[in-house]
């Protein structure tokens, strides 16, 4: 019962961002501008626009966007409201479309889309942007009343790649404008692009083998089109040749830096069913397409893209479908969205037995992720570690059935929790996602499915801090258990994950190493083939954070860090997933292990409540007299101390 996690906050997937201030321009250039002495582009409504028609203006800042850019959206908001509020003080606004694939038409839907209050102009060949050596959308320039540039780069950096902060640190663009209108130099006059590579019209090298009908096609249709298509989660589609050759240098970077596609773990250790990457053959082939300017090649025999899901993953129509929420949500144009908890009783009055489970989003443009847990009543909504853990989403997820046999028991009076996070996206959006759950015929199962995880909520990062260290370890496997996927869980601070089994002769090995954690895509890491586990073996885990300035993803380096819900806060949770037969040798055997399972989870749940200061030890004399027989029995060396390793057992 798998589903590969993700999640790209939508906004940030393909957005670049390099050091934030360079050196001040000279007075003279920037790159290939100076002066802007010549303005010839007709707007998507076919007017015609030149410098003269701006010639009362004491600025012009011109912003180069694209209709599908992820950041473009966004700042296409913030400089509407630029605009706006400058107008009145000479200061024009001016949008230009230089990717080769943003036809006339989806430039108008943009401008409608985003009510964008400027004109939006069509570079077509890009000559403009070559003109002034533009790069990425969005990218401005700001020209003074002699048409001199006096800045150039982001609008602020409030957005970039895998990060939203709720606001700005820096507005860029509003210093730029504010300093020349009252008469002074811009202070820092040159920021990095933020964004999206333009896609231009390119020399196409006629003697490369590798073409779009040849290679790339069929490589987009195996590795990229599930996501990167209408409807789906990806910023934009690539499922027809004039977008993919726009888009191919932007391809070729993502790849290049690995972020696409999405997969994060070494393959030095266990191999899994569900690893994205691409071999080197194939990154190269998208290297070399790129570097001879795209060339389209023979399409007279396209492979077929591979086939659109629609509705359910499932194996089979689902026996229940639960709203996640009880209305609609809204979620705003921009900004930030706390996570949303929603709670649902689903009216189990036995234990009911799990084949397969799927969370579908209504709106897949918004839902950055949604997890689903099963905990009895009453519990607290913050999920804590819940070893309830029943299956998540997160973009791309494509559902692999568990073995045939094996199922998942959710106790009578259960309750389902659920956690929603949203990516606002530029225009104001509406979401009501849903639980689909196929049941299981008892008479045919031969396995239980377990999740459990190794949880440490002990977290106290210190400010600035890179390397924070903190380890976890997971209660003893019970007998004839078999190893099936691991989920890792941290926030933005998140660094590197690793799971190791640990055997008690104290030997250890890794099975997963996850060297550049990234909460954007939150993957199941499911075994290519089962692990049989020894009895009593642990996983051990170990997770990293980076607390320091130089993360980019964090929100507060100045602040102490520790256990939270929200993605401001932190959590190391190693869940994994593993399976035990239902006839092992004796049915008592299978009876005891499941109470053993109940009862550790109690155990460490009344561990962490009574933990009040987070040092991993509960001490005798604190210890409520109804809880002194377990304690005394969990106390295996009797030094009135109980450690978590303690209550484990």
């Amino acid at each position: 019962m798998r589903v590969i996690n993700h999640i790209v906050a939508v906004v940030l997937v393909f957005a670049t961002f390099a050091s934030s201030i360079a050196a001040p321009l000279p007075d003279t250039a920037a790159a290939n501008a100076g002066v802007l002495d010549r303005l010839d582009l007709t707007d998507h409504r076919g007017r015609q626009w030149s410098l003269d028609e701006f010639s009362d203006k004491s600025l012009i800042v011109i912003a180069f966007l694209g209709t599908e850019c992820p950041l473009a959206k966004l700042y296409s908001i913030r400089l509407s409201e630029i605009s706006k509020s400058y107008a009145a003080r000479g200061v024009a606004v001016l949008g230009v479309m230089s990717n080769r694939q943003d036809s006339l038409v989806e430039i108008e839907a943009f401008a409608s889309r985003q009510a964008v209050s400027f004109p939006v102009l069509k570079d077509v060949g890009n000559r403009f942007a070559d003109q002034l050596g533009a790069e990425r959308t969005p990218e401005v320039y700001v020209f003074d009343s002699k048409r001199r540039l006096r800045y150039r780069g982001r609008v602020d950096d409030q957005y970039g790649i895998g990060f939203v902060r709720e606001e700005p640190s820096r507005n860029d663009l509003n210093i730029a404008i504010d300093e020349l209108l009252s008469g002074r130099d811009v202070s820092i006059s040159r920021t990095s692009g933020v964004g999206c590579i333009i896609g231009r019209n390119k020399a196409v090298d006629e003697n490369t083998d590798i073409t779009y009908g040849s290679h790339i096609a069929g490589l987009l249709n195996k590795h990229c089109v599930e996501c990167h298509r209408a409807g789906e989660i990806a910023p934009f589609a690539l499922t027809d040749a004039e977008d993919a050759i726009g888009w191919s240098e932007m391809i070729a970077e993502v790849i290049r830096e690995g972020r696409m596609p999405p997969w994060h773990a070494t393959d030095d250790h266990a191999e899994f069913a569900n690893d994205r990457r691409l071999s080197d053959e194939d990154k190269q082939s998208f290297y070399k397409w790129s570097e001879a300017g795209a060339p389209i090649g023979d399409t007279s025999h396209l492979p077929s893209p591979p086939a659109k899901i629609e509705g359910w993953q499932l194996p089979r129509d689902p026996d229940r479908v639960i709203e996640i929420s009880p209305q609609p949500i809204e979620v705003p144009a921009v900004g930030t969205v706390r996570y949303k908890y929603f709670t649902v009783d689903p009216g189990f009055d036995e234990d009911v037995w799990i084949e397969a489970a799927e969370l579908q989003p209504g709106n897949r443009e918004i839902v950055h992720h949604i997890l689903a847990f099963a905990v009895p009543k009453g519990q607290h909504k913050g999920l804590d570690g819940a070893r309830g853990f029943l299956v998540g989403y997160v973009p791309g997820a494509r559902l692999e059935l568990a073995p045939p046999g094996h199922a998942k028991k959710i106790p009578a009076g259960s309750q389902f929790i659920f956690q929603v996070h949203y990516t606002p996206i530029g225009t104001a959006q509406t979401d009501q996602s849903r639980l689909g759950i196929v049941l299981a015929d008892p008479a045919k199962i031969t396995h239980e499915i377990f999740t459990s995880s190794a949880v440490n909520t002990s977290l106290r990062i210190p400010p600035g801090d890179a390397n924070y260290q903190v380890t976890a370890i997971s209660p003893p496997f019970p007998k004839s258990a078999t190893l099936l996927s691991f989920s890792p869980h941290m926030h933005v601070r998140g660094k590197s994950y690793r799971y190791e089994i640990k055997s008690d002769n104290d030997s250890q090995r890794t099975l997963l190493d996850i060297p550049a954690y990234d909460f954007n895509w939150q993957t199941t890491y499911v075994l290519r083939e089962p692990l049989a586990i020894q009895n009593r073996d642990r996983l051990f885990c170990t997770a990293t954070f980076d607390n320091s300035a130089e993360n980019l993803n964090n929100p507060d380096p100045t602040a102490t860090v520790t256990w939270g819900d929200q993605t401001w806060d932190e959590m190391m949770i190693g869940y994994y997933h593993y399976s035990v037969p239902l006839q092992s040798p004796s049915a008592n055997d299978r009876k005891e292990t499941a109470a053993e399972i109940v009862r550790r989870t109690i155990r460490l749940n009344k561990f962490d409540e009574l933990d009040q200061d987070g040092d991993e030890r509960v001490l005798r004399h604190e210890t409520p007299r109804s809880l002194h027989a377990i304690f005394d029995e969990l106390d295996t060396d009797n030094d009135q101390v109980l450690t978590r390793t303690e209550a484990y057992r």
